[in-house]
């Protein structure tokens, strides 16, 4: 068995002859079984990557249809949540307008004095003590809920920010950064601190003495919870933007037998500005009330002895 090959190349200038061993030889064979191989790996290599391409064009095919088919659910979603908001603020607006009719039902019942009553009728301040003016101003609403206070939007009739027409704004907004405290304008117990289904958002109702109400709302937190005490000045929560708001404010209103009235001359009352919320708000029986707060708080000791079941002098 040969060794080895001569090859011999022939051109114009003449004639070279090359040597290939049997060892070179196999070399040539393998590297060209080498060659083979990797192209026989790369044509397969490329037609499983083209039927996977094929695969995963289906595959995104079915998820932008399953796309497509989330986007339609979520418009009809969308829709259905619109309704329900026009919904929800029909119903809050029919609440605004029972609540004024009430108003005149408790006219017509007689209990709100009418406008011919003269103020020296209703309440005469030069004869209250100075107690009686205190004990007034810590029960009753009294004074801003803001450390620093600047009302944007006034009681009564106005374009609805949100509704786009014309509705009762029951109470007064005051400008407020998220998280200005908001503090309590009168003794009370609260009744709600939490989240409200009345467009007010998070929100605090406090409940007064002889018959008011307050309402905090739109607030980003309340650091009160429903059935506790709080006195006049006692932070109650912080401003916010929540609910039917366009922006961080705080809606606050006075309340007095479930009828709204103006709170603008509950702010502005105060020990220096006494006689602005009798000359101003007519709803109310102030000279009953303050002949209220005149009554004797304490029975004398002679009653209660009379109370006390009598006892034997000796006992069996």
């Amino acid at each position: 068995m040969r060794d080895h090959y001569r090859i011999t190349i022939t051109n114009y200038s003449g004639a070279k002859h090359y040597t290939l061993t049997q060892l070179m030889r196999r070399f040539l064979a393998g590297f060209g079984v080498f060659l083979g191989t990797c192209f026989l790996g790369g044509f397969l290599a490329i037609l499983f990557l083209s039927t996977r391409l094929a695969t995963l064009n289906g595959e995104v095919t079915d998820l932008q249809q399953y796309q497509a088919a989330i986007k339609k659910e979520n418009t009809v979603l969308l829709s259905e949540q619109q309704q329900l908001k026009e919904s929800v603020e029909e119903k809050v607006a029919a609440l605004s307008i029972i609540s004024d009719e009430l108003g005149s039902i408790e006219t017509m019942i007689g209990l709100t004095p009418g406008p011919d009553v003269a103020l020296y009728e209703r309440l005469d301040t030069a004869s209250q003590t100075a107690s009686e003016k205190h004990a007034m101003l810590s029960a009753i609403p009294s004074g801003y809920p803001l450390a620093d206070a600047h009302v944007t939007s006034r009681y009564g009739m106005r374009n609805h920010p949100i509704l786009g027409k014309m509705a009762l704004h029951g109470g007064a907004d005051l400008r407020a950064a998220v998280g200005t405290p908001v503090y309590a304008t009168a003794d009370a117990v609260v009744e709600l601190a939490g989240q409200s289904n009345s467009g007010f958002g998070r929100m605090v109702k406090l409940s007064h003495n002889f018959g008011f109400v307050t309402i905090f709302g739109h607030l980003s937190k309340a650091a009160v919870a429903s059935g506790d005490y709080v006195r006049q000045g006692d932070l109650i929560g912080y401003s916010g933007n929540t609910g039917l708001s366009t922006a961080p404010h705080l809606h606050y209103e006075v309340r007095y037998l479930h009828r709204r009235l103006a709170p603008g001359p509950f702010m502005e009352w105060s020990w220096g500005n006494y006689d602005v919320l009798f000359t101003r708000e007519e709803q109310i029986k102030w000279d009953s009330l303050a002949k209220t707060l005149r009554k004797p708080t304490a029975v004398p000791e002679r009653q209660w002895s009379q109370l006390a079941p009598r006892l034997p002098a000796t006992s069996s």
